[in-house]
């Protein structure tokens, strides 16, 4: 089973451009509390390096790229955010890793919960007990 979930969003627009809307519980399984975007990465700086207990996601670079790692202790795949058509879900127990920013990347994030420090697994060594129990 791949780790990757990607999903098409609905590009509605006409001739004056895109828009692409996202639906809680239609577009995505879970209702959005929290919203924030990563933008302005320098070059060679990496992201991320946490996973989440109880957390899902949405990821989609409205702008630009990066390269999306995620690891569930066993498997790790890479894909490439790279339009804003495509939006990644990453579910509960995922490490990820965020790479290879372009200069104009903006990634957005909807997120199933608020912030909560308490929710991350910031350790991968402790992230693999947690997972291999």
């Amino acid at each position: 089973m791949s780790l990757v979930n990607l999903i098409d969003l609905p590009v509605l627009g006409d001739d004056r451009g895109s828009l692409v809307a996202i639906e809680a519980m239609d577009t995505i399984p879970f209702e959005v509390k929290r919203v924030y975007y990563i933008f302005d990465t320098k070059a060679g700086v990496s992201r991320g390096f946490h996973a989440h207990h109880q957390l899902q996601q949405l990821a989609v670079c409205v702008s630009g790229k990066c390269r999306m790692r995620l690891d569930n202790g066993q498997t790790k795949e890479d894909v490439w955010l790279d339009s804003p058509s495509k939006g990644l879900l990453i579910g509960d127990m995922i490490w990820r890793e965020m790479h290879d920013f372009s200069e104009e990347c903006v990634l957005l994030v909807l997120a199933s919960e608020h912030y909560d420090e308490a929710d991350y697994i910031r350790d991968y060594d402790e992230f693999l007990k947690s997972v291999n129990q």
